[in-house]
């Protein structure tokens, strides 16, 4: 059971920047792929970036440019910095983690794009 702690949500204005940081109970090391998705009202859950364990980087059309996902494995922390952000990136973000076979979830963290 792999544990997930978000923080770094909050209400920023339409052009500012916000850091999402996600803490895993466990080396990152062990797990095979992990990132942040998003939820807006609505809609669908939807990925906004995701890295492999070799590194590899998929990032939405969406935030291509804007939002840069990186991961610290000294503190097992996969953090997502959000610049030049838009009312439309409103959500709920999630961090997610796939240890195989299974996918793991963290609660979520309110993301709020206005002025």
């Amino acid at each position: 059971q792999v544990q997930l702690v978000e923080s770094g949500g909050g209400l920023v204005q339409p052009g500012g920047s916000l850091r999402l940081s996600c803490a895993a109970s466990e080396n990152i090391f062990s797990l095979n792929n992990m990132g942040w998705y998003r939820q807006a009202p609505g809609k669908q859950r939807e990925l906004v970036a995701t890295i492999t364990r070799g590194g590899t980087i998929n990032n939405a059309d969406s935030v291509k440019g804007r939002f840069t996902l990186s991961r610290d494995n000294t503190k097992n922390t996969i953090d997502l910095q959000m610049n030049i952000m838009k009312p439309e990136d409103t959500a709920v973000y999630y961090c997610w983690v796939q240890k195989w076979p299974r996918d793991y979830w963290g609660q979520g963290t309110q993301v709020t794009v206005s002025s």
